[in-house]
C-alpha cells in the first residue's frame, strides 16, 4: 500500500498498544481519497469526502499507528424514512418513521495492518456508541456488500449480522452491474418486519391455546385480524 505500509514483525509487536482512535477532519481528506481508491471499486464524489470529515451526521472514526491512519469506519445515522427504497423494510412497520437507523458507509484497514483486530476494534467501538444510552432510537445498524466479497460476509456475518436481502444489479463496478446483499444487526429493541411464515406461527400458536368451544368464532376473528396486518405490511 505504497508509504501507508509496515513491517508485519513491527506491528505484531505493537499494535495492540499503540493504534489509537480519533475522528477524521477535513485536514484528512487527501489521505483518506487515496485509502478509498485502494480499498473500493466505487469513485465517490468529492462532497461526499467533504461530508463524511466534518457534517456531524457521521460517525467517521480513523485508527492511526505512528500518527497514520491505517483503518477507519464511515456511518450515517438518519432516520428511516431517508432511507433509500431498497431499505425502506429494515425495520418492522410498527416502527415510526422517525426511528433512526445507522448504515456503514465503509469498513476499510491497510492490507498490512489485517489480521490484527482493527476492523474490529472500529466495528466493536461504533456499536457500543450506537447500543449506548445516547443514541436508544437506533434500532438497526446496516449495510450493503458485493455478493462476492466472501471476506467481507465473513466478517459482518462472525459479527451476528444477517442477509437482509439480495439486490441485483446493486452496484457498477466498471461499468458491469454487479449484485449485493444488505445485510443488518438489530440493536436497542428493534425487530425485522414479519414474513408470511411470522403471521402463519402466530395463527398456529392462537389455535392451539383456544378452548374447543371458543375455536370456531375466535379463530373468525383472529384470522380477520392477522389478514389486515398482512395487507397493511404488503402496501408499504
Amino acid at each position: 500500500m505504497g508509504s501507508y505500509g509496515s513491517d508485519q514483525s513491527t506491528v505484531s509487536f505493537s499494535l495492540q498498544h499503540e493504534v489509537q482512535l480519533r475522528f477524521l477532519t477535513p485536514q484528512d481528506i487527501d489521505v483518506v481519497k487515496q485509502l478509498c481508491h485502494e480499498w473500493f471499486p466505487i469513485e465517490y464524489p468529492e462532497q461526499w469526502y467533504q461530508d463524511i470529515t466534518s457534517n456531524p451526521k457521521f460517525y467517521s472514526l480513523a485508527a492511526t499507528y505512528n500518527t497514520q491512519i491505517v483503518g477507519m469506519i464511515i456511518c450515517e445515522v438518519k432516520p428511516r424514512i431517508k432511507c433509500n427504497r431498497e431499505d425502506m423494510d429494515i425495520l418492522a412497520n410498527h416502527f415510526i418513521a422517525s426511528t433512526q437507523v445507522a448504515y456503514i458507509l465503509s469498513l476499510g484497514v491497510l492490507n498490512d495492518f489485517r489480521r490484527h483486530g482493527i476492523a474490529s476494534l472500529l466495528l466493536d467501538t461504533l456499536l457500543s456508541y450506537l447500543s449506548s444510552s445516547e443514541m436508544p432510537n437506533v434500532k438497526a445498524v446496516y449495510l450493503h456488500v458485493l455478493t462476492t466479497n466472501s471476506v467481507a460476509i465473513g466478517f459482518y456475518e462472525r459479527r451476528y449480522f444477517k442477509v437482509h436481502s439480495y439486490l441485483p444489479y446493486y452496484y457498477s463496478i466498471n461499468g458491469s452491474p454487479r449484485d449485493g446483499y444488505s445485510y443488518v444487526l438489530y440493536i436497542n429493541g428493534g425487530t425485522p418486519p414479519w414474513t408470511l411464515l411470522d403471521y402463519a406461527k402466530q395463527l398456529g400458536t392462537f389455535v392451539s391455546s383456544l378452548q374447543p368451544c371458543n375455536v370456531s368464532q375466535r379463530l373468525v376473528r383472529s384470522a380477520k385480524s392477522l389478514w389486515q396486518k398482512i395487507v397493511s405490511g404488503s402496501s408499504h
